[in-house]
């Protein structure tokens, strides 16, 4: 974990409330997919984790959603530094993927995904993405992971765009070597019960610190109580225990 302070370059919207931000500096603590930051707003006590989507260089990528005030205050910033702490998170491990990865992001959970397909292409590996969303308007990032050469379906709810119905239904017919999945708790609930293979599952939590103080984001696995923001928040799926 680095603090540092980073020069906003980018903040723009990239669909309906989902903004992509663009940092530059020192963003060497940036060591593995699924990683995150931790930012600091002015005036707000705690600060606000955002999943990283890229990191190349000096510059660092993200892409939120406006859900309440810090997202809302962050999606007004058009210039300036914010204060960010970097490395936090322990990643995706892609040294067990096989040949046939698999990437299922919904939602905001779209743009960890982005950054793992990056890595795995650089590995000379071809993963197939499922991008999981309510409607056509709330689509992002096909035409990016088209231009890494991945293979990539979308499903969408209401069945505006692609595969309709949830990411699951993607799923079928599908022959994969292994999961990596980020999304909101339902939708992991639903991959672990269709997947036929390990993968991996990064959890979203509300979190207080972000590097494991407070213990705050604790959850039960099979190896015992673990810290979403330290220990995770990517878990592998043999050690998932679900509480309801």
């Amino acid at each position: 974990m680095k603090q540092v302070v980073l020069s906003i370059v980018e903040n723009i919207e990239i669909a309906p409330s989902v903004y992509r931000m663009k940092l530059k500096g020192d963003i060497s603590d940036i060591t593995a997919p699924g990683q995150f930051v931790n930012i600091k707003l002015d005036g707000m006590y705690l600060r606000r984790p955002i999943s990283v989507c890229d990191a190349e260089g000096n510059t660092l990528t993200i892409i939120y959603k406006v859900v309440g005030k810090g997202t809302e205050f962050m999606s007004a910033i058009k210039g300036g530094k914010l204060d960010v702490l970097t490395g936090l998170g322990n990643g995706y491990d892609i040294s067990c993927c096989g040949d046939a990865p698999l990437l299922i992001g919904g939602g905001v959970g779209v743009p960890p995904m982005y950054m793992l397909a990056k890595k795995l292409v650089e590995k000379g590996k071809i993963p197939t993405v499922i991008l999981g969303f309510n409607t056509d308007k709330e689509v992002f990032y096909k035409k990016e992971f088209q231009d890494l050469g991945c293979n990539v379906m979308v499903s969408t709810v209401d069945g505006s765009m692609g595969i309709k119905g949830f990411v699951t239904d993607a799923m079928k017919g599908l022959t994969y070597s292994y999961i990596y999945t980020c999304g909101p708790e339902p939708m992991l609930k639903a991959v672990y019960k269709t997947s036929e293979t390990s993968g991996q599952f990064s959890f979203e939590e509300r979190m207080g610190c972000g590097f494991g103080a407070c213990m705050g984001c604790s959850c039960k696995t099979l190896y015992g109580n673990k810290r979403i923001c330290r220990d995770g928040p990517v878990l592998v799926k043999e050690e998932i225990i679900w509480e309801n």
